[in-house]
């Protein structure tokens, strides 16, 4: 190699070099809590377009997004709302993170900030009183979702389809609580009962529908 070409090569590389700078990942930019001197209001953060909708968050069904209809609280679950093993692991999985440090892991309202320093004029809710077993599904969609008494919206930290799912554990619940032998299926009783233990549990279910049928004359 020549000294011409030596001179070439080092001339090619210095216009690489002097082409290289810091401008490509250093561009001029502002974090959310920036003041900014371009806008009116000096901050860098821009509120929503008025009128504009995150993907998915259409509020076109009442039922499905407010937990009521023509005015009044439903009392079965919305259209698109299949209640199944899988909803209600996930609504278990959301109660003990969102609704259990109050509540409880039953929903007997002893959980642990009710017990640690939070007073309060009236004590937490308990999901087992007679008056909530009674209430529709709607008003505990509601709760979640508006808040009841000193209990804040929790709109923000849980979806609507997770809410459901709430909905249904908090079912599931009551139901543990206050279930009668008749509410479960005979096959169901048979897999979970040893062989001794069947003839028994059949006479409890066959006296508990004869008392169920003397209450109702």
């Amino acid at each position: 190699m020549n000294k011409q070409q030596k001179l070439a090569i080092l001339g090619f590389g210095a216009l690489i070099l002097s082409g290289c700078n810091t401008d490509m990942w250093r561009q001029p930019k502002q974090e959310p809590l920036d003041e900014s001197e371009f806008f009116a209001d000096h901050a860098a953060n821009r509120p929503l377009v008025p009128g504009t909708i995150p993907r998915g968050h259409l509020r076109e069904d009442d039922a499905f997004f407010a937990g009521a209809a023509n005015g009044k609280w439903l009392d079965g679950f919305p259209d698109g709302v299949k209640v199944d093993k899988a909803l209600l692991l996930r609504g278990q999985e959301r109660f003990n993170i969102y609704c259990s440090p109050c509540h409880g892991r039953l929903g007997d309202g002893q959980g642990m900030i009710a017990h640690r320093g939070f007073s309060l004029k009236r004590p937490v809710g308990n999901i087992h009183t007679d008056r909530l077993r009674k209430m529709p599904v709607g008003h505990f969609y509601d709760v979640i979702t508006n808040g009841y008494g000193a209990m804040f919206s929790y709109a923000a930290r849980v979806e609507p389809q997770d809410r459901w799912g709430i909905v249904a554990y908090i079912r599931a619940l009551q139901l543990s609580q206050y279930a009668a032998p008749q509410d479960v299926p005979a096959e169901e009783v048979s897999k979970a009962l040893p062989a001794g233990d069947l003839g028994a549990a059949k006479q409890e279910t066959a006296q508990a529908d004869s008392n169920t049928r003397l209450a109702q004359k």
